[in-house]
């Protein structure tokens, strides 16, 4: 396994070194800096807004590197979360190694590498958004003995000036190749970039939304992940999210991983994917199809899913997404191929087929079976995503239904397999719930779970208080009423939240 995640692997850091990322020390990155003529060091980290923050270090010296690496550097805490009182403001930054990649921007060698938050006693702060995350794996870990992995696809608008060798085709975007599509350049340099710097990349393609105005066309991409541990699934997404709004800058064109761009257009998503493994193995599926285990983890995600909003859907256009018709859930339920539900269970090559010596008859040798790729896809979430806390929710969710007797039971009753805005499953739709419809019922269901998420420490009272203000502060209470037919208030809404977290 070790061999495996070296071999060919695009990481600059992991083929000089020779060893995957996770086993990364302080002198691995003394020795990379040392002979790769590294010139600054940056440390990054995530602040309240969820955007990469940068503080850079020209290297000195031998020893000036090791003081820095090995003891970090304080920050004004005050100044990166709204929470933080500034006469008692100072925190540490402290490195990780594991997440260390060369800055593809730089005009000189730089190395960056993301840290974590401690405060004065040498502790972690309990309110920083990567050990709240760090919190709810540890306890998962611990009460279940598994593992949570997970993976996200990164949905974003690429907004430019209008060409009309090959018009957009309104709405006909997916999997539209070059010259029918403007900007697939774009999302293969980001791929082969975020690979550089240590993302898991399964695939990227164009997405649905392809449209233009009088002067400005929009593409929708995406790109999408492999599932690998919770915390370094969140650090692949926030690095990329910076990687794309680089290259936005470096071509001249605006990156949006807004949920909403128009009314009528397909809007973005952020579907996080997820699957439980024990001692090496997935656990969401057997020979029979999906495991007990999945049925209740998607039980658990569909009990919390109206206060999960909270950390997955932060801006008042979040819910001009999370309408009927437009591939968004609006009900709480589950099921398979249908991309209206809340949790979608996706093709997850369970049956043992032999479809690639059907495409291939010249094929002779064995073809192994390759086991274990079923996930299970929370379709709720938007590019405006407060991630460290949202996967931290999805994880105590998750484990709430491992935990409960009736999980299966809520699993068989939620489950539909078919279209539930068609007139004749009326009956059906009637008795599923609903999501929330604005930020401000998204504040007030996440007030009713407030307990569960406190429990056991994993969220401070202080940082689900900070939510709900925050989500309460945008009075969009009656928003869809108000913007029924007023085009000039939706353009509003949309250029107001256009660069979301």
């Amino acid at each position: 396994m070790r061999e495996l995640e070296i071999l060919m692997n695009p990481n600059k850091l992991v083929k000089h070194l020779k060893k995957p990322a996770y086993e990364f020390t302080k002198y691995d990155i003394i020795k990379f800096i040392d002979d790769n003529n590294i010139e600054m060091l940056n440390f990054r980290y995530v602040g309240e807004d969820g955007k990469l923050k940068t503080l850079n270090f020209v290297i000195t010296g031998k020893n000036y590197l090791e003081s820095i690496l090995s003891t970090g550097e304080r920050v004004d805490g005050s100044s990166l979360f709204s929470y933080i009182d500034a006469d008692s403001s100072d925190l540490y930054v402290i490195p990780r190694f594991s997440t260390a990649f060369v800055n593809p921007f730089s005009d000189f060698p730089t190395l960056d590498i993301l840290c974590s938050f401690y405060e004065k006693n040498g502790n972690p702060l309990e309110s920083a958004p990567e050990y709240i995350l760090r919190k709810a794996h540890k306890q998962f870990k611990k009460t279940t003995g598994c593992v949570f992995k997970a993976m996200g696809e990164l949905e974003y608008y690429i907004i430019s000036e209008k060409q009309d060798l090959y018009p957009a085709k309104d709405q006909k975007g997916y999997h539209t190749s070059e010259p029918f599509t403007n900007r697939e350049s774009l999302r293969t340099e980001a791929m082969q970039i975020i690979a550089h710097c240590g993302g898991k990349i399964k695939y990227g393609h164009s997405e649905v939304g392809n449209f233009s105005t009088k002067n400005k066309m929009y593409e929708q991409h995406e790109i999408e992940f492999m599932p690998v541990e919770v915390e370094n699934a969140v650090d692949q997404l926030i690095i990329s999210k910076w990687i794309l709004r680089m290259l936005g800058k470096k071509y001249g064109v605006t990156i949006s991983f807004a949920p909403k761009i128009s009314i009528g257009k397909a809007g973005s998503g952020m579907h996080i994917h997820f699957q439980i493994d024990k001692a090496g193995k997935n656990l969401m599926a057997n020979e029979d199809g999906l495991s007990d285990v999945a049925k209740k983890a998607i039980a658990g995600l569909l009990d919390k899913a109206k206060s999960l909003t909270a950390f997955g859907n932060t801006i008042p256009t979040s819910f001009l997404r999370l309408v009927p018709h437009q591939e968004a859930p609006t009900m709480i339920c589950w099921g398979d191929s249908n991309r209206s539900v809340l949790v979608r269970v996706p093709l997850g090559w369970i049956a043992k087929t032999n479809m690639i010596k059907n495409a291939n008859p010249q094929e002779r040798g064995e073809v192994p079976y390759i086991p274990g790729k079923q996930t299970v896809e929370f379709r709720v979430p938007d590019g405006s995503a407060d991630l460290y806390h949202l996967l931290a929710g999805m994880i105590l969710a998750a484990n709430s239904g491992l935990e409960s007797e009736k999980a299966l039971e809520k699993a068989e009753n939620l489950y539909v397999n078919v279209n539930i805005f068609d007139k004749k499953n009326k009956e059906l739709f009637n008795t599923l719930e609903a999501l929330p419809t604005s930020c401000f019922e998204s504040a007030e269901d996440l007030e009713k779970e407030r307990n569960f998420y406190e429990k056991n420490g994993v969220f401070p009272k202080g940082t689900i208080d900070n939510f709900i203000e925050k989500l309460k502060g945008y009075n969009d209470k009656d928003m869809k009423k108000q913007i029924v037919g007023n085009k000039k208030l939706v353009r509003k809404l949309v250029d107001k939240y256009l660069h979301c977290m």
